[in-house]
Order: structure tokens, then sequence, then C-alpha cells
């Protein structure tokens, strides 16, 4: 990243919302259940697949904790009736992890159980590195449980390869992206290289393992590397899909849906757009450039 994206990037919290909201339906798919569903409806056309999540993380009050379950039991009823297909993925500090750990696993529970008898798919999302034992923990309960239990494991993680270890096998689906949260070098592979590294010793020792992978990234290369393995290997199409954000990168999307690969598209949704498109147009410097250019009045 140039100094010019550096100084851009930092810029982007005085970035009025007005204007940040011109950019954001490129990757939010707007405040209502609704309008994730068009959108997964549209996906559809093209071949690719959903995963609903719906915006806000880092939940202090209970009652806030407890309306966003019964949000995800409402998106879950919503998929249902619409007959398209489409997972969901929760936040555990969404879900009230930050207010105690019993709080969250029922909430995460009541979720599990009212999308196991629907059968449709819940992944846990990974957050940052004291959730990590919390997340792995849940997801080995709920999918001993209900069966229908994904997570994800992040390539940076120096801990990574050792938690694939530990998985259970049968009916286990893992997210695996590079990861994006701040965490320590004593935790976290720092280098752009030894991260794409990691990523693929993973993808392998996942697949080694007979488990089904969600290849989650932006990274052509590492795209173009998971097809090698995956050839290499001889995967059936039932092995892995890959897996992106909405709005990210189209020309890749269709790419890898033209190479005959399995996609799922990643449809966050709510009221908590602000956070969501900064910390995407912090990826994304081009995008962000164009948005500054908004703020002062250039074209």
């Amino acid at each position: 990243m140039s100094l010019f994206d550096r100084m851009v990037v930092k810029m982007l919290p005085v970035v009025p919302r007005v204007i940040v909201g011109a950019v954001a339906s490129r990757y939010v798919a707007g405040d209502m259940v609704s309008d994730a569903i068009e959108t997964a409806q549209a996906l559809a056309a093209d071949g690719a697949v959903a995963t609903m999540d719906i915006l806000g993380e880092e939940v202090r009050d209970k009652a806030l904790a407890e309306n966003y379950t019964n949000q995800y039991i409402a998106l879950v009823d919503a998929i249902e009736a619409s007959g398209i297909s489409s997972s969901v993925s929760v936040k555990p500090t969404m879900l009230g992890l930050d207010i105690t750990e019993e709080l969250c696993e029922q909430n995460i529970e009541r979720i599990f159980a009212h999308a196991a008898a629907r059968k449709i798919r819940v992944a846990i999302d990974m957050e940052d590195h004291p959730t990590t034992d919390f997340t792995l923990r849940v997801h080995r309960r709920m999918h001993d449980q209900f069966g229908n239990a994904g997570t994800v494991l992040q390539a940076y993680m120096r801990r990574t390869l050792a938690d694939i270890a530990a998985l259970p096998v049968d009916n286990c689906q893992i997210r695996l992206c590079k990861g994006i949260y701040v965490e320590p070098e004593s935790i976290a592979y720092k280098g752009y290289e030894e991260i794409r590294a990691n990523y693929l010793l993973a993808l392998e020792a996942l697949f080694e393992r007979g488990i089904f992978v969600g290849i989650a990234t932006h990274d052509e290369y590492l795209v173009d590397r998971a097809i090698e393995i995956i050839q290499r290997r001889g995967l059936d199409a039932s092995a892995y899909e890959f897996q992106m954000l909405l709005g990210v990168l189209p020309q890749l999307r269709s790419k890898i849906l033209s190479g005959g690969h399995a996609l799922r598209v990643y449809i966050p949704y709510g009221s908590d757009w602000y956070a969501y498109s900064v910390r995407r147009l912090r990826e994304n410097p081009k995008v962000a450039r164009h948005v500054m250019r908004a703020m002062i009045g250039l074209r």
C-alpha cells in the first residue's frame, strides 16, 4: 500500500456517513432481511449460493443480544420460505460473549436448534484471538449436538494447524480465511508471503483430514494454487467451495464460477452498515480514494 493510500485509509473515520453510504451498497445488501434475500436470488441467477450475516458485534446489553438472536431465528425462517440456498453466519460477540459465555452459548444453541430443524447450516464466525477457544469449543458442541455446524479458521494464526488436527471429521465444515484482526506477532504471522504459505498448508491439512473447506479468499494467487491442489488430489466438488464477500472482485467471482467451482457469497445486511463498510474500504484503498474525492467535491 502506497503512502497516499495509507493516508486515505487513516482519514476514513472522518468521512461523513452519507458519503460512505453512497458506496455501502457494494458491500451491504441493505437494511432488511428482504434485501438480503433479493441479493441472494440475484447471485443465484449467476450460479452462486449465499451465507447471510446480520451486521453487528461487541454487544454488551443482554436485551440487544437476545434481540439479535431473535433476528437470526427470523432470518432462518425467511431463508426457508424463500427456497434459496443459503447458510447463516453468526458472531459470538454479537450474541452476548462480552456479557457472559453462558448467555452467548445459549443464544447460539437457540439459533442452531431452529436452523437444524429446517436443515439450514450455521457457521460461527471467528473474531479476534480472545474468542478463539470459546468459538472452537462451542463449534464442537454444536457439531456433536446438531451436525450442521461450521466455523472459521484464520491462516495468519500460528495455532491454526494444531486447531485443524483437533477438529471433528464427520460432517465438519470450515471456512478458511487469511484473518483480518490486528493480532500480536507472537501469535500471528505478519509477512504477506508467510500468511499465504500457511494458508496453503492449512488447506492441505484440511483436505488431508477429509474436512469440507470453504476456501475464503480474494487473493487470486491463492485461488489458483487452491485449484491446483484440488486437481492434484482429484477432489470431488462435494469436498470444497470458494467463498467471497459481497461486492469484492466480481471478475474473480466470475472466473471461479466459469471454472465450474461452487461459490458462496457472504451477504451482510442490517442497520449497522457504517462500521462494516469502513472496514471494507480500509481493505480496498482504490475504492476509498473515490470516496475521499467525493467528499472534497472532485468527480
